[in-house]
């Protein structure tokens, strides 16, 4: 995927066992972010802090969308568990996360898997991809995220 490169639309189903498209968020910038596992060290502090920045990216006219290849009860679990106020994707096949490159090899305690690597991928309204952040560390990327939204309000407001 390159900057600037129409993202197609895809549907997953949700914590809520809903279909949803990203096309269903055509009039706002979405935040799609993968993560490698629900309730998993990492993925919490980062989950967590698109909780804690909420409110300032929904200002900022954001849509947040999580993404991870568990299931949607164990994206339901997770959600209720941190109080989460954004919907949770469960890409259990996996195609979303081909589409978007975000399955890496990784080396889990001396063996080689393929994981999710954690990646951030700014989407306009328009569905053209505007900012990614690979190999995020979960620590203040909320706030990352929400200057580089703040940053591209600005240019096209």
């Amino acid at each position: 995927m390159e900057i600037n490169e129409k993202v197609a639309d895809f549907a997953l189903q949700t914590d809520e066992d809903k279909t949803v498209r990203l096309s269903d968020y055509a009039a706002k910038p979405v935040v799609l972010f993968f993560y490698p596992r629900a309730d998993t060290p990492g993925c919490t502090i980062e989950a967590c802090g698109f909780r804690d920045a909420f409110k300032k990216l929904q200002a900022a006219g954001a849509v947040v969308l999580g993404i991870s290849r568990d299931t949607p009860k164990d994206q339901a679990k997770f959600r209720a568990k941190y109080n989460l106020p954004y919907t949770l994707l469960a890409d259990v096949d996996e195609k979303v996360c081909h589409q978007f490159g975000v399955l890496k090899e990784k080396n889990m305690y001396g063996k080689k898997v393929w994981g999710i690597e954690r990646t951030t991928f700014l989407i306009g309204p328009d569905r053209t991809l505007i900012h990614i952040f690979p190999k995020v560390t979960p620590e203040g990327h909320a706030e990352e995220v929400l200057a580089k939204i703040k940053e591209w309000n600005k240019a096209h407001k």
